[in-house]
């Protein structure tokens, strides 16, 4: 929502990419978006151009806006800054995290223990860990610099998570990563994050393999 009250057309139409429901090459019709979510076209309008400007959208001759799409080297480059930014997001967490910065924590870890078999509650508790431990890092220029690669993100087609054996192992992962900030072992916690962020690498990468 935005300050007055109304939909914030831009998160509406950002988390129906990153959800899947418009995937890459879809067309943004402003007609129809601001159907959907009830808005007027000049909001949406304004949205499509700040996405555009981001790169999460782009023109395609005459089809008008769609949906980016990331290719193969793409998301190489992207995985290979993420880990780099996230490791350094749960050294700093490590660092500044407050008690109850580092129980928040906690508590997404053990709720997770719960979701290894539903990809879509652990793929809404994955984004929350992430954000609760960006937001523990105390840095608010890393943090812009993680929302673009969130940005990015919403861009994948397939989540990681749907992988059958990709949920029980992100739970560890992500508890290995809770442990150091808890701990305060700021090495540990930049291993941990860069060794989750690559692991998730090769699993998409082995799920777009089998496509």
């Amino acid at each position: 929502m935005t300050r007055d009250g109304a939909p914030d057309a831009y998160a509406l139409i950002l988390d129906a990419i990153d959800r899947g429901k418009y995937p890459p090459g879809a067309r943004l019709v402003e007609t129809e978006l601001a159907e959907r979510f009830g808005v007027s076209r000049t909001p949406i309008r304004e949205a499509l151009g700040r996405l555009e400007t981001q790169g999460v959208v782009a023109h395609d001759g005459r089809r008008g806006l769609v949906v980016a799409s990331l290719d193969h080297n793409q998301l190489g480059e992207l995985y290979e800054v993420r880990a780099v930014v996230e490791g350094l997001a749960a050294r700093l967490a490590a660092r500044h995290a407050a008690p109850e910065e580092q129980a928040l924590l906690r508590r997404l870890v053990e709720d997770s223990r719960r979701m290894t078999h539903d990809a879509e509650a652990l793929r809404d508790n994955n984004r929350r860990f992430h954000r609760q431990l960006h937001l523990a890092s105390h840095n608010r220029y890393l943090n812009t610099m993680l929302d673009g690669i969130r940005r990015s993100m919403a861009l994948l087609t397939l989540t990681s998570l749907a992988d059958p054996t990709r949920g029980a192992e992100t739970v560890e992962e992500h508890d290995a990563i809770a442990r150091a900030v808890e701990t305060r072992d700021e090495d540990a916690a930049d291993a941990a994050a860069r060794l989750h962020i690559s692991r998730a690498y090769e699993t998409r990468l082995k799920m777009e393999a089998e496509r």
